[in-house]
């Protein structure tokens, strides 16, 4: 096969970031895929629908004549009513739920899972019907704080069995081991960790471009990921995780988490499912799973590839995208 058309592709996992960052990054995303789960881990964080609708109007001017839909999310509070939530509902797809100081901008997030601590919000979204994406990590050691998180996400599983709950960015074998143990629980799965194990980044010269949280694992974590993913299983979904910094704030001293894959998510996955025999599950991973996760129905948009080499640009702007001059084996037709 030499031509392959993605019906409404999806991102499920999406930094859009703001202001000048928002302006050269959305128009990327918007002109691969149809819609994306908007992060809210803005500094302010999205906490309410005045926010929900101000960012909301920022992406679309961005975006200008693109076909997109920005679906919004709201960054988690255990303090929300179920008044509040209930208004909220109708403007946003999911809230995010972030542990404290973990990642980018998560120092307002929640520094105590305790269950009986986030019954309320937890039982009003649930009776609403808004999923919970989660990024599922403690502040243990780096290389176990997914799998840490795992009694975690047991315990909201079995407590809330009405609660959809997403596990963001998955990277490990224990958690896709999760997501057969529980009925509500689903996952995103990045383009990075398809295809990046830790010795990638820091097996030998260190490349800061490939470093984001949760960090890439072993080689068997890695071979499970690939082995849901490339399946088509039906609890998995595209999700980038897309996080954009500028090259002075990854090429330093403290560098930024984060891995920019958005203009070249499609063409990456696709050149990966193909590799491995599996193109006819990419429809799937990257749209179809997460319109029935999401009771989502999408704007029909219609992106062709085709094998045609690709050499990814050094940078967009002053941001460098994974793979920067490389060459992929599939590209996007361009109209």
């Amino acid at each position: 096969m030499n031509n392959i058309t993605i019906k409404s592709p999806l991102d499920m996992h999406l930094h859009l970031r703001d202001k000048e960052m928002l302006k050269i990054v959305a128009p990327l995303s918007a002109k691969s895929f149809s819609a994306g789960i908007i992060m809210p881990n803005l500094v302010p964080p999205i906490t309410t629908i005045e926010d929900i609708k101000n960012y909301k109007q920022r992406i679309i001017d961005s975006i200008k004549n693109e076909k997109f839909e920005p679906l919004m999310t709201l960054f988690f509070k255990n303090n929300y009513t179920y008044k509040f939530l209930e208004e909220v509902k109708e403007y946003i797809s999911a809230i995010k739920l972030y542990p404290s100081g973990v990642t980018t901008n998560s120092h307002e997030g929640v520094s105590n899972m305790n269950i009986e601590e986030l019954r309320e919000t937890f039982e009003a979204m649930s009776e609403l019907g808004i999923p919970l994406c989660v990024h599922g990590e403690t502040d243990g050691f780096v290389m176990d704080r997914e799998a840490e998180f795992v009694p975690i996400y047991e315990q909201f599983a079995k407590n809330f069995p009405n609660l959809k709950i997403i596990m963001e960015h998955i990277t490990t074998k224990n958690s896709v081991n999760l997501l057969n143990c529980y009925d509500n629980l689903y996952a995103t799965i990045t383009v990075q960790h398809l295809f990046i194990t830790l010795d990638d980044i820091a097996g030998g010269m260190l490349k800061p471009h490939l470093f984001c949280k949760p960090i890439a694992k072993r080689y068997e974590d890695r071979e499970a990921l690939l082995s849901v993913a490339l399946s088509g299983h039906h609890k998995v979904m595209f999700g980038s995780d897309s996080a954009p910094h500028p090259t002075d704030k990854k090429e330093c001293f403290g560098c930024a988490a984060g891995v920019f894959t958005a203009p070249i998510a499609l063409m990456a996955l696709t050149s990966l499912f193909d590799s491995n025999n599996a193109l006819e599950n990419l429809q799937a991973f990257v749209s179809d799973n997460a319109q029935k996760i999401y009771s989502y129905k999408p704007l029909d948009k219609r992106i062709e590839l085709t094998k045609k080499p690709f050499v990814v640009p050094l940078n967009y702007a002053n941001i460098v995208p994974m793979f920067a001059g490389e060459e992929l084996p599939w590209s996007i037709v361009t109209k």
